[in-house]
């Protein structure tokens, strides 16, 4: 476990956010704190960061999972995790904006991961169960933003709130004119192949801005063609941070820890296909390995590689990079 633990840290420690959760047998010897074993290693990879953690602005989650026989227990070790310290999420929010689009379509007796639909204005025709599989394989930003579509930004914050995941807020979808646009696009859905519906559009609220530290980064950006010089404001942003991530991937992974009002309503169906989806990589849904290789959306372990990923690691997880800052909230085993 140590091991692994710090190969993890040496590949990837630059300026970024992680949440990792490592499964393991029980342990016989006694040990304080890995985390801080490792941190202090001589390692110039990990030295040149930890010489000045507060300008990479690192935050770390790393739980061990100690098994004996049916019993699981968690041992939790942070370092500089802070939900008041804002970083950008990127695509780290599109995992919790798909398990809550398989938690509708459960929902909804006519609709299941193979039914067809498309948004209004948008030429292509797809599946839900496609869309999800692109945002774990590739990170695929339009698949993301028609689940937004079709949830709408009111329904996933109040699922976070439902489940009691702790802070975090949807506000906008990625990498499109009118990101933050607060009404939805309608979706018109395929009862069979001779008949659809129209789901409707809804109209969300508008982002209140965000009271966090570290909400305004940077001395200058682009707005276009044009460079703005001053520090980019991120307080309307999405906003996800490391304890949130962390209690998603726990409530998927080991649903059973949990309430049953805290986990999330999947079938056993839809558990199977979300940690599949998860575990793949590219090439294993059809992707050409020059463009997507399989650490393409895994930087634990083997971000730093573009070589094949070991078949005997399963990597179930969802990374995030933009602004900045890298993050990967994994569970190894």
């Amino acid at each position: 476990m140590r091991t692994t633990l710090e190969k993890v840290l040496k590949n990837l420690l630059y300026s970024f956010v992680l949440s990792g959760l490592l499964s393991g047998c029980a342990s016989t010897s006694p040990e304080t704190d890995p985390l801080k074993k490792v941190l202090s290693s001589n390692d110039i990879r990990i030295r040149k960061v930890m010489d000045d953690p507060s300008l990479h602005e690192v935050q770390i989650r790393f739980t061990r999972i100690n098994r004996d026989n049916d019993s699981v227990r968690f041992e939790d070790y942070d370092f500089g995790v802070d939900s008041q310290q804002y970083f950008y999420p990127a695509s780290t929010v599109k995992f919790p904006i798909a398990v809550l689009a398989m938690e509708k379509i459960n929902r909804n007796k006519y609709l299941n991961l193979d039914t067809r639909f498309y948004v209004e204005g948008d030429s292509v025709e797809t599946t839900f169960g496609r869309e999800i599989t692109k945002i774990f394989a590739i990170s695929d930003n339009n698949a993301n933003n028609r689940l937004l579509e079709f949830l709408g930004q009111d329904a996933i914050n109040a699922g976070f709130r439902k489940k009691n995941i702790g802070p975090a807020r949807i506000s906008h979808r990625l990498s499109v004119p009118e990101a933050d646009e607060v009404t939805t696009r309608p979706l018109v859905i395929y009862l069979n192949d001779s008949t659809t519906t129209l789901l409707p559009n809804s109209v969300n609220s508008s982002p209140k801005p965000l009271n966090l530290e570290g909400i305004k980064k940077g001395k200058g950006y682009y707005e276009g063609d044009s460079l703005i010089e001053g520090s980019f404001d991120f307080s309307r942003k999405n906003y996800y941070p490391v304890t949130s991530q962390h209690g998603v991937l726990k409530r998927i992974i080991f649903p059973e820890m949990y309430a049953e009002k805290e986990r999330f309503d999947l079938s056993p169906v839809q558990r199977s296909f979300l940690l599949n989806a998860m575990e793949v990589v590219p090439r294993e849904v059809g992707y050409s390995t020059e463009e997507y290789y399989d650490s393409y959306g895994k930087f634990f372990i083997y971000g730093d590689s573009k070589e094949p990923i070991p078949a005997h690691i399963s990597i179930y997880n969802k990374v995030g990079y933009a602004y900045g800052t890298l993050t990967d909230c994994a569970y190894i085993k």
